[in-house]
């Protein structure tokens, strides 16, 4: 496993793990036990607390405009009216992911603005200055758009993690979002491949194709697991469940379609949850193989108990 810095040739640097026990335990300790709010849900996995975020929600029409662009109108609407949901309309939800290790408190991606990420930590019982690190699944504006506040870091006290291959794609790609907001905070990042644990329990998963440097992430302790999928599969329907229909905003289609096969295949054998940025929130659910495609099965209550 490889760890690549930027404008740092120290070999130490390249290949040492990210180790999150060296920064500042979270205020207050590990012990905020499950809770559920209007922009929250929080459970337990083994020891880690993971609590996921609603950071917006936005109506939308004409969803084959955005996934299915490969199959027939019939075809689209045959597998909504199958899943009891409209074929010309659809609902987005924005779901960053905290995870409480106990050592550490990682962000997931920081949602479109500063604002919404501030207010749906605050509702959490979570102070911006508590996140000792923010790992961006990829650079899509969604992602990283709570990163700066009013042109200073949101996360004061946080170090950064990224794809390798995400942040050489973006830089120099004359993008303002990037210029804008992740640019200036560069030297505090860490840029790294799949299969790094950057912390105890917490390890990157190559899932290219959404954009070139996508990541999921593998979330373990105390023999419990999950998969944070990011925007591995956008909609329960029109992308996961059915891996092999193209999704307008990804890069590399053929390539995002392997990566969904393959990373929700192996969740459907494990038969363990994931947590999907853009699920209906709380964007939790399992997985099971139907057919040639999947069936995604929304958590209810197994994880609060």
């Amino acid at each position: 496993m490889t760890m690549i810095t930027r404008r740092q040739a120290l070999a130490t640097a390249a290949t040492a793990p990210f180790a999150l026990s060296a920064l500042p335990a979270m205020a207050g300790g590990h012990a905020m036990g499950p809770s559920r709010g209007n922009m929250h849900q929080r459970f337990a996995l083994g020891s880690f607390e993971i609590t996921t975020l609603l950071v917006g929600s936005r109506a939308a029409d004409n969803p084959q405009g955005i996934f299915g662009m490969n199959v027939s109108a019939e075809e689209f609407a045959a597998a909504s009216e199958a899943a009891f949901i409209p074929h010309d309309k659809t609902q987005f939800f924005f779901n960053p992911t905290l995870v409480s290790t106990g050592e550490a408190m990682i962000l997931f991606d920081t949602g479109l603005n500063a604002g919404g990420i501030k207010s749906a930590l605050g509702e959490a019982g979570v102070r911006p200055d508590q996140i000792t690190h923010v790992v961006l699944t990829h650079m899509h504006g969604d992602h990283i758009g709570g990163l700066m506040s009013d042109g200073t870091p949101t996360f004061s006290n946080a170090a950064y993690v990224a794809g390798a291959a995400e942040d050489n794609h973006w830089r120099g790609s004359g993008n303002e979002r990037y210029d804008s907001i992740v640019a200036p905070l560069s030297e505090q990042f860490k840029f790294i491949d799949g299969g790094v644990d950057i912390a105890p329990g917490v390890t990157s998963v190559s899932a290219f194709g959404h954009t070139p440097g996508h990541m999921c992430y593998r979330i373990e302790s105390e023999g419990e697991a999950l998969m944070l999928i990011a925007d591995l599969a956008n909609h329960p329907v029109w992308s996961l469940e059915k891996p092999d229909w193209e999704v307008r905003f990804d890069a590399d289609k053929a390539a995002a379609a392997a990566s969904r096969r393959a990373i929700l295949g192996q969740v459907a054998d494990e038969r363990i949850p994931l947590i999907g940025y853009h699920m209906p929130f709380p964007g939790i659910g399992y997985v099971e193989v139907n057919g040639e495609g999947f069936r995604y099965v929304p958590h209810t209550y197994q994880l609060m108990l």
